[in-house]
Order: C-alpha cells, then sequence, then structure tokens
C-alpha cells in the first residue's frame, strides 16, 4: 500500500460494520439490498470524512499551544 488513511476513510471498514449491521436488521425483519448497503457506505465514508475533517479543525482551534518549526 503506498497511502495511509484513517480507519473511517476505508470502504472495507465500512462495508464491514454495514455488513453487521445488515445481518443484525435482517434478524429483527429488516431486509437491505446491497445496493442500499452500498450507498450507506459511500455515506458514511463522507460523513465520515466530514467528521475527521472538522475534529481537525476543532482541535486546532482550540490547542493551547501553536504550531511551529524546530
Amino acid at each position: 500500500m503506498d497511502g495511509m488513511k484513517t480507519w473511517y476513510q476505508s470502504k472495507t471498514v465500512w462495508g464491514a460494520l454495514i455488513a453487521v449491521a445488515a445481518s443484525i436488521a435482517q434478524m429483527a425483519g429488516v431486509d437491505l439490498a446491497p445496493d442500499v448497503q452500498n450507498d450507506i457506505a459511500d455515506l458514511a465514508i463522507a460523513l465520515g470524512g466530514a467528521l475527521g475533517g472538522a475534529l481537525s479543525i476543532y482541535g486546532r482551534i482550540s490547542a493551547s499551544t501553536a504550531i511551529g518549526r524546530r
């Protein structure tokens, strides 16, 4: 692998989480088609990226020390 990404940017992780959730939902009587699961995974990745970006901005604004070079 050339690049690194966070867990919430991984389609594999989101796909696995959604597959588990879909299995649990199916046991409860709710059926999610595979294309709906893919749409949910894409949405989760977009939301995860947005949340990660927002958290980074908040962290920088609320930080008590400055960024600098050594």
